[in-house]
């Protein structure tokens, strides 16, 4: 264990070493000054004038800053809301353990996230105070806004489980009336709680930067911030997405083992899987969300700054004053929204007797597009009438609002392959009828794949509009590359509306937990409880009632967890075209050299092409062997532990927590393998040949898209097709369950795991490649040629040495099976 700990800080020492041994200021070929996008200085904010010259920039952005904190309250007021809600002490109970287990795996994973920064804090600092020859000053600014940054998704990461684990005993409570609508209420106040109190700290922060730090330095610090909240995304994305579906498909097994039902007290996986659920579904999300909208900021101001000659200060000025005050209205939009459809449902559904949840998700999002659409067109009329020939305000509010439909759109199209009343999903509970799990799993194979044809050709037709706009845009004077300009702006157009993106996307771990803390409370068994309900709460309890509508809600959920996943990874690799420009820049000194290496006739550039494709498939089956790996533990431990005699009513609070650290290890286990594979791939791809990374990003990206959008789909027709047969059929405990729980732990991991963690993967590697190849071409300009190409196989070796331990370390520890444990153990099963 001592070892095991110690290698993680050792190498990241060994890796600082290497680089300092070698490093020398440099100035790279051409006369480009080193620290590219970190030594950007921002233009005079207050040159940019509005309204006839009444308002300048800085005044709107002062105006931005209220509005986050608008948003803020807005957030604060839902958390105590909910908090105040009744809830029986037994389900309150349950949610506090819930919530007890998700704050030690959190504190966990803060101790092992510093131990990850040392990693890029290692590279940092050595790129920017040997190579550039930077300032301690400047070091120290990059090296604590990249902790900033971190602490920003890890600290909204969990303010949302603590608002759901509120959230999930309440909707658990409320189902006792009878009646759907406060079921649909209670998760989707929770969620927009988080989305604004995380779109808000976001912007404000970047707000910030922008207003009160010195010019010359807010290059450092939005670099810095965002590869710290990357690298908080991207560990608490592979971890979360690792632990949580670890604790899932050993939990849901013992259904088929045992014929429990679903949440079984005796089972100790149950209180691991609720973590689980708040780990993977929540945390990950809040995390991913946090920097996904902060990267794609990122990376518009670095264009605009590398884009843009300094001469256009004034343009320059004018667009970052526009777009960060967009995001703002965009907020504002956000929160009316949703009182708006919170209205019209509470009108609609308040008394009424059956509701489908899916519906009003369905107008939230709808509604959120269309007012943030034409808030964008009214804002830039008002604020940028003039710019260009005149037309260029209704154009960039075209190509926005290309995103923004994008943000509706897409989650339709999931619905396509992953609703309930899908008819893929439907498909995939036919073949379950006749064929069992394995034409069960074939039918969702299918539904996977179909899901990202139609999901591509969306992203590529509403990015084909933004470029053919982009043409038109009179920046060509003005502006290198207008096109990578639009697929920009449709990147920030899919995250206008993340407040509500967000929310959806958390109500489904509150609808999942909500079902979860009803079985695990017990509370039917509770003596006198129907009259203790009535006197203390003043209603009759409808325990039957409540049982189906928790299920019905979980199906929705199952759905809007679905619907954000493709929204983020379009997001990601929207905006890594962005940041991809960014280092094209520097290579080929603002478009003027080199230009002929980014072709498939410069070889590096191609076999860039094809190592992206590798890397993305080994991800995804390393962190399938740590969820395979974990679960056989897990799997193990329950079938030993489980107690399912009479006398028993739950599990020991002993094996629940054994379950939840079997859950935690093979998490970490598997993080830091592939963490630093990442990492080291990185290194060794980016010195290799600067031409070759590009490739290799532009790889990353387009493979991780499609294998996300196929696995997050798969996973989810699985997860709603036994959903049909749990709850529409009535059939649990069949051998259509069966088949289809097979194929739902299958989707597990695809859906939960390897697809969303994609995400957060590609833009640090991006991000991180902005520093990486600037090192290796800072380090050949010196004259260090031959070196760069030494470390290279050594960041190589390093990073083949991850991979192997993902697969060979992870492996399953147990002896091959003989026929002769084959016979006992049929021998057994006919003694039981």
């Amino acid at each position: 264990m001592v070892t095991r700990r110690l290698t993680a800080p050792l190498l990241a020492l060994s890796t600082l070493i290497a680089l300092a041994g070698c490093s020398a200021p440099a100035t790279p070929a051409g006369g480009h000054a080193g620290g590219g996008e970190a030594n950007i200085h921002l233009p005079d904010l207050g040159a940019a004038t509005f309204l006839g010259g009444m308002v300048n920039g800085r005044l709107l952005l002062f105006i931005g800053l209220v509005v986050c904190l608008g948003g803020l309250a807005f957030g604060l007021a839902s958390y105590v809301q909910l908090k105040q809600l009744p809830v029986h002490r037994a389900m309150r109970e349950i949610s506090e353990l819930i919530y007890e287990t998700c704050k030690a795996y959190l504190k966990q994973q803060g101790r092992f996230l510093m131990i990850l920064w040392v990693f890029i804090a290692s590279v940092i600092f050595v790129y920017f105070k040997f190579l550039v020859g930077s300032g301690w000053g400047q070091v120290f600014i990059i090296l604590g806004f990249s902790l900033v940054g971190m602490a920003g998704s890890y600290g909204i990461a969990w303010y949302g489980i603590r608002v759901n684990t509120f959230a999930n005993g309440r909707t658990a409570f409320a189902s006792l009336r009878g009646k759907p609508y406060p079921l649909h209420q209670i998760p989707l106040r929770s969620g927009m709680s988080v989305g604004m109190v995380l779109i808000s700290v976001e912007l404000f922060m970047m707000l910030v930067i922008m207003l009160f730090l010195p010019a010359e330095i807010a290059g450092s610090c939005f670099i810095g911030f965002a590869i710290g909240e990357s690298l908080g995304a991207s560990a608490l994305r592979i971890a979360g997405g690792i632990f949580t579906k670890i604790a899932d498909v050993g939990s849901d097994l013992m259904k088929i083992v045992f014929k429990i039902k679903e949440d079984d007290a005796r089972n100790p996986g149950v209180i691991a899987d609720c973590t689980g659920d708040n780990a993977g579904d929540s945390v990950g999300p809040s995390a991913d969300g946090f920097e996904t909208y902060g990267v794609t900021g990122v990376a518009l101001v670095t264009f605009i700054m590398l884009a843009i000659p300094p001469a256009e200060a004034v343009l320059q000025a004018s667009l970052l004053v526009w777009i960060f005050f967009i995001r703002a209205v965009m907020v504002v939009a956000s929160g009316a929204s949703y009182f708006v459809n919170a209205a019209i449902t509470r009108q609609k559904y308040e008394g009424a007797e059956q509701m489908d949840f899916e519906a009003p998700l369905s107008s939230l999002v709808w509604i959120t597009s269309v007012v943030s659409i034409v808030l964008t067109f009214f804002t830039s009329w008002i604020l940028i009438p003039d710019m260009g020939d005149g037309t260029t305000w209704w154009k960039l509010s075209i190509i926005i609002s290309c995103g923004t439909l994008a943000g509706a759109l897409i989650p339709e199209l999931v619905k396509v392959f992953t609703s309930v009343k899908s008819r893929h999903t439907e498909e995939v509970v036919k073949s379950s009828n006749s064929g069992g799990a394995s034409l069960n799993i074939l039918s969702g194979l299918v539904a996977g794949n179909f899901s990202a044809y139609w999901l591509g050709m969306a992203i590529v037709g509403l990015m084909a509009i933004a470029y053919a706009i982009s043409t038109s845009l009179g920046f060509g004077e003005h502006m290198a590359a207008p096109a990578v300009f639009a697929f920009g702006l449709v990147a920030f157009g899919f995250l206008g509306m993340g407040p509500v993106t967000i929310a959806v996307d958390s109500y489904g771990p509150v609808t999942d937990n909500a079902q979860s803390v009803y079985e695990l409370s017990m509370i039917e068994e509770i003596p006198g409880v129907t009259e203790e309900i009535e006197r203390d709460f003043g209603f009759d309890a409808d325990w039957d009632r409540a049982k189906r509508l928790l299920e019905e809600n979980d199906g929705a959920g199952n759905t809007f967890k679905a619907t954000a996943k493709p929204v983020l990874i379009g997001t990601a690799v929207v905006g890594a075209t962005t940041m991809i420009f960014s280092i094209i820049m520097g290579l080929t000194l603002a478009l003027t050299e080199n230009l002929d290496k980014l072709s498939l006739l410069h070889a590096p550039f191609l076999l860039g092409l094809v190592s992206g494709g590798a890397v993305i498939y080994w991800f995804t089956g390393a962190s399938i062997q740590a969820v395979t790996t974990g679960s056989f533990r897990a799997v193990e431990f329950i079938k030993d532990n489980i107690r399912l005699d009479e006398n028993a009513t739950r599990a020991s609070a002993a094996d629940s927590k054994k379950v939840v650290e079997i859950c935690t290890v093979y998490a970490q286990r598997g993080m830091i393998n592939i963490f630093l594979g990442v990492f080291f791939a990185t290194l060794a791809f980016a010195f290799v040949e600067p031409y070759f990374f590009i490739g290799y990003l532009i790889s990353i990206a387009l493979f991780g898209l499609y294998q996300a959008i196929f696995m997050a789909n798969a996973g989810g027709a699985w997860d709603n097709a036994k959903k049909i047969v749990e709850v529409d059929l009535a059939a649990k405990g069949t051998d259509l369950h069966d088949a289809s729980i097979v194929g739902d732990t299958v989707g597990d991991p695809y859906k939960d795991t390897s697809s969303v963690a994609l995400n957060p993967v590609i833009k640090f590697t991006t991000l991180f490649g902005l520093l990486a190849v600037e090192l290796g071409v800072s380090l050949t300009a010196s004259g260090m040629g031959a070196l760069v190409l030494g470390l290279a196989v050594v960041f190589f070796l390093a990073a083949s040495w991850f991979v192997y331990r993902s697969f060979y370390n992870m492996r399953i520890d147990a002896p091959m099976l003989t026929a002769d444990d084959i016979v006992r153990q049929r021998l057994d099963q006919l003694n039981a």
